[in-house]
């Protein structure tokens, strides 16, 4: 009992006002906190919730975790989804092309932005006896820069995990493209060709390979072929699928040789890979000019010129006595 006295007199100090306010900003902290973490636990356990999304999955199924997860969640989307319809559809079109195409990923997405967003703040709050040199006003600071940074550390992942996804996929699209020539010269249709170079990039790249699958699985369900290219490069979101798929729905539209099309695409697609070789090689130079000066330099110098330093140091010192 006397040490919780003793430590609500270090909060209080002489005044009594810093601490009081302290107090009741933790009150408030821990009555949101408990109040989302209430919510979230109360929208996993809904009856009505489960029923929902029971009908969704078709019948007697139960909802995945990720679905009950993402109703639970609902609530604290709304709050961090942004009003402008521009927004929104970046950060869906961010999603797809990190390969989320549920449809909760936008709601699992900004769910889990507020959620941390509100959770750092309150754990700064709770460890803040921790740090009992530090003021209010700097304990507010920090627990609104970890608030800050939970919600920037969302779009910070996405963003990398877009990066990751895209350098994979085009990483692999080489060998795709010299793949479907092989497969087309050879007498194979569009739909065919498609599909054996999938099978043959499921293990090596898996992210492309699942992307030709699905533009033949869409072909198959009746989309137009053109309209699943594009789907495929609205999917991915890079410029080389996307010539491609210009260059196949060009094909298709007027008739001309599909194989041929995609050789010249191929060939000019190995002449923009040597370019941009070159490139990066021409760029070495200048980026090997601060670790130089940084690092390699100033070993050189030291090796080179300090025994002749030494030796100079030595003579005057001779001369001088």
């Amino acid at each position: 009992m006397d040490s919780v006295l003793v430590i609500l007199q270090d909060f209080l100090g002489d005044d009594g006002s810093s601490g009081i306010l302290l107090i009741l900003l933790a009150a408030a902290a821990a009555f949101a906190l408990s109040m989302g973490l209430s919510a979230f636990v109360v929208g996993l356990l809904d009856p009505v919730r489960r029923r929902l999304g029971q009908l969704r999955s078709g019948g007697n199924e139960r909802p995945s975790t990720t679905a009950s997860i993402a109703d639970s969640l609902s609530g604290l989307a709304n709050l961090a989804t942004p009003r402008s319809e521009r927004d929104r559809l970046r950060i869906d079109n961010m999603l797809l092309h990190a390969g989320y195409r549920s449809a909760n990923a936008r709601t699992l997405y900004f769910g889990v932005k507020a959620l941390l967003a509100l959770i750092l703040p309150v754990l700064v709050l709770v460890c803040s006896p921790l740090l009992p040199t530090l003021t209010t006003n700097q304990l507010m600071l920090y627990a609104a820069v970890a608030g800050y940074l939970g919600w920037l550390a969302c779009s910070i992942w996405l963003e990398r995990q877009v990066a990751k996804r895209q350098r994979g996929l085009r990483a692999g699209f080489p060998d795709a493209l010299d793949l479907l020539v092989v497969c087309v010269e050879s007498g194979l249709g569009l739909a065919p060709a498609l599909q054996r170079v999938a099978d043959e990039l499921a293990v090596s790249h898996p992210a492309l390979a699942d992307e030709l699958a699905l533009v033949n699985a869409e072909m198959r369900a009746g989309v137009e072929r053109g309209q699943a290219l594009k789907n495929m490069s609205d999917r991915t979101g890079l410029d080389d699928i996307r010539g491609l798929t210009s260059l196949l729905v060009q094909t298709m539209r007027f008739g001309t040789s599909i194989a041929e099309a995609l050789r010249v695409y191929s060939e000019e697609f190995r002449d923009k890979r040597t370019q941009a070789a070159e490139e990066q090689a021409a760029k070495v130079g200048t980026k090997m000019i601060f670790p130089l000066v940084l690092c390699l330099f100033p070993s050189f110098f030291l090796v080179a010129v300090g025994p002749a330093v030494v030796a100079l140091i030595d003579v005057f010192t001779k001369f001088g006595r």
